[in-house]
């Protein structure tokens, strides 16, 4: 029984918290009299996609960069092992 719940309960929360935002874009965050607001919202789709569009576009180029001249940075430095190609690993050599 914890096991689903465990398991569950994440999903539950996303679904609960995707509903939450379209309902708060599509009827505003706060309109008790049930005045027309539509001039005061901010259109949910240009700015949201463009601002989540560059977060991302700007955590790829940061990783990139890191990833590019700074190689040993971002994890244990026996996983990066400049490549020879004149020496053939161990694991594969013929017996």
């Amino acid at each position: 029984r914890f096991f689903t719940f465990h398991f569950l309960l994440p999903f539950i929360v996303t679904a609960m918290i995707m509903i939450h935002l379209l309902f708060l874009h599509q009827t505003g965050s706060n309109n008790p009299l049930g005045i027309n607001s539509n001039m005061d919202k901010i259109p949910f789709h240009p700015y949201f996609t463009f601002k989540d569009i560059m977060g991302f576009l700007i955590l790829m180029s940061l990783l990139t960069f890191i990833s590019i001249f700074y190689p040993y940075t971002l994890g244990d430095p026996e996983n990066f092992i400049p490549a020879n190609p004149l020496v053939t690993p161990i694991h594969i050599q013929p017996e």
